[in-house]
């Protein structure tokens, strides 16, 4: 098939044009400049260049590449200050409202039929109820006002790629990344942190996350392209678990001493109200599904293992 990858040299693009590529299809990377035509080519797609955020420009970069399927991999994500974690998303956020809209109207306006969108799965899900997600439970419907922008622009991505007339919907709600490229890849910034006893518990520590290596994230983007049914995919490994359990041993993984446990007003002011949500609520995701559905089983089933090996 005629692939349209769309956030193609980013870290989930690095790990997916190549898998697609693998898989026989031809691959087209949207580009914003020189620099990611050279990278893109060098993943073996075929470049276009458009700005996201430009209507005109993201239908003539459909047009030129008259893909069958899009997949929509647009994401500004850096260092994220959970003491502002707003401003840490608001470049993609805009990616995931202007952005999206774009990719589907330049869709519609040439016939694309498929368009596979990332979303996340991470730090999204309802705070209540028991500690494991699936696609049938809804996202925060009231988020702590430092989160509050960033879920809203997800839950506008994914109503807009499910409803989209015409065009199968599919959206995968990946996990916390680790592995090559990711905030969570050996010699980052986050684990020189855990390292150093920088990175504590908050209060009991009972916020569940979901991980996902981005090798198998990208693994799964590949079934969703070629197999996938329109809806909602989990896409996590087998292992959620609370902060109280992994900080700890990724530190001995890491030669660090156990992380330092503060309780909740001291991680607030700390870390702000999102950084204690992600230590003390968060709930974790269901994979059954894509498995189900995608044939899809990660390579790493556990973060565990995974960072184990990362590390």
């Amino acid at each position: 098939m005629r692939v349209l990858v769309a956030g193609a040299t980013g870290a989930m693009g690095k790990e997916l044009v190549p898998r697609l590529v693998d898989a026989g299809h031809e691959v087209f990377a949207m580009v914003r400049s020189e620099s990611g035509k050279a990278r893109a080519a060098q993943l073996g797609a075929v470049p276009v260049v458009a700005d996201a955020l430009d209507r005109a420009q993201v239908e003539a970069a459909v047009r030129q590449a008259a893909p069958e399927v899009i997949v929509h991999q647009l994401t500004a994500i850096g260092h994220i200050d959970t003491r502002h974690f707003e401003r840490s998303f608001a470049a993609t956020d805009r990616l995931r409202i202007e952005g999206t809209d774009n990719l589907l109207a330049a869709a519609r306006a040439t016939g694309v039929r498929r368009f596979v969108a990332a979303s996340n799965g991470a730090f999204t899900y309802t705070r209540t109820g028991g500690p494991v997600k699936t696609e049938q439970d809804p996202l925060d419907r009231s988020p702590v006002s430092d989160m509050a922008s960033m879920i809203a622009a997800v839950k506008h991505l994914e109503k807009a790629v499910l409803d989209a007339a015409g065009i199968e919907g599919i959206v995968l709600r990946y996990g916390a990344f680790y592995g090559p490229g990711t905030s969570m890849a050996p010699g980052s910034a986050q684990l020189e942190m855990i390292r150093k006893r920088k990175f504590p518990v908050v209060g009991d520590g009972g916020g569940v996350w979901s991980f996902v290596h981005i090798a198998d994230a990208a693994e799964a983007t590949v079934a969703a392209v070629e197999k996938g049914g329109r809806g909602v995919y989990n896409i996590v490994d087998d292992d959620p678990a609370p902060v109280a359990e992994w900080l700890p041993e990724l530190a001995a993984m890491l030669g660090a001493k156990k992380p330092m446990r503060v309780p909740r007003f001291i991680g607030r002011l700390a870390a702000g109200q999102a950084g204690v949500v992600l230590m003390t609520e968060l709930r974790g995701a269901s994979n059954a599904k894509a498995k189900r559905e995608l044939g899809w089983h990660p390579a790493h089933p556990t973060w565990r293992q995974g960072l184990r090996v990362g590390t």
